[in-house]
């Protein structure tokens, strides 16, 4: 339906949000959250689970991130540890989750989703496929009775429908995800681009909501909307934990051993970093600030490590630099120990 987006973000602004757009929480896939691929046995999920939890226990690494990671890779295994739930996750994803989620139901909407006269497509609430939901049996017979009725059939009077909503997944960059984008979709039918604005922050598997550009509605009923899920293409140069932006910075040995000022790329463009002198190769240095910026007001820092880079030329020169600088490695290295 979708063809490939067309990107335009004007000189770097933030972009401006409008009601055109709707940011939703990211859902993120639960074997992505424990590591494990989809064709993984329950000893793989077991021996993963059991790896993330020892490793993120908040007794052992107490935080406020490891706290959020923790209960989310525990989520994950209360899901794919247990055989029935996974095969449901597996069948209807994240909808499975919900509680009072029926299978049956589900898959009687899914089954008889093209039914009515004329090609016209009956589209379901979602209280067909969740139990309890108004009353009486609730049985699979009342779910067909209800079919007709919206269909015109079986003496019931037309009812005008909303269209279902249309999901798809699209690439964007990981600069467009930290400082936020305007994204043009073209479809493939040749109808007019869709335009979708990315909100900054914006993190891999988020969802963004697009009212009224899902499929058309019946007997006059609103158009659904369209669900995009973002994955955000990785950087050949930053990394990002939450809202906090990690990039490794080579450094010349001169600028090491003496200090220097040195130019630092951020998405907020180019700043100035003070590197102290005789700083050591892997030192971290924080700007505050300038990591992802969100709308709110809320700001990540941006995380530099130094890489103290030397030179690979040959030649007595090198040599003699080389030995003149050089420190006891054996030395350097004589009490480190298990």
């Amino acid at each position: 339906m979708l063809g490939a987006p067309e990107l335009h973000k004007p000189d770097g602004a933030l972009v401006d949000e409008s009601p055109l757009t709707t940011y939703i929480d990211p859902v993120p896939d639960l074997y992505s959250v424990l590591g494990v691929t989809r064709t993984a046995s329950g000893q793989e999920v077991k021996k993963a689970y059991r790896k993330l939890a020892s490793k993120l226990h908040p007794d052992k690494n107490p935080g406020k991130a490891n706290d959020k990671r923790f209960k989310e890779v525990t989520g994950a295994y209360e899901v794919l540890g247990d055989d029935k739930k996974r095969a449901l996750y597996d069948e209807f994803g994240d909808i499975s989750l919900q509680s009072g989620f029926d299978p049956r139901r589900a898959r009687g909407a899914r089954n008889f989703g093209g039914f009515g006269g004329g090609g016209q497509n009956v589209n379901f609430d979602l209280g067909d496929i969740f139990g309890g939901g108004g009353g009486g049996g609730g049985g699979f017979g009342d779910m067909l009775g209800d079919m007709f009725r919206r269909s015109g059939g079986a003496g019931g009077r037309p009812r005008a429908q909303a269209g279902q909503d249309v999901a798809s997944t699209i690439n964007i960059s990981f600069a467009d995800a930290v400082v936020g984008s305007t994204l043009k979709l073209a479809r493939a039918d040749g109808g007019e681009p869709i335009q979708v604005r990315i909100p900054p922050g914006a993190e891999n598997q988020s969802r963004v909501r697009v009212p009224g550009k899902g499929s058309p509605g019946h007997m006059g009923g609103p158009a659904g909307d369209l669900l995009l899920t973002l994955r955000v293409e990785a950087h050949p140069h930053f990394t990002r934990d939450g809202d906090d932006l990690h990039i490794e910075l080579p450094i010349g040995l001169g600028e090491a051993y003496h200090g220097a000022q040195i130019k630092v790329p951020t998405p907020h463009g180019d700043v100035k970093l003070t590197v102290p002198n005789g700083v050591q190769s892997g030192r971290k240095l924080r700007l505050r600030g300038k990591g992802v910026r969100r709308k709110n007001g809320r700001t990540g820092d941006l995380y530099v490590r130094l890489l103290v880079m030397v030179s690979t030329d040959e030649g007595p020169e090198v040599e003699q630099a080389i030995e003149a600088l050089d420190l006891d490695g054996p030395g350097l290295r004589e009490k480190l120990t298990f």
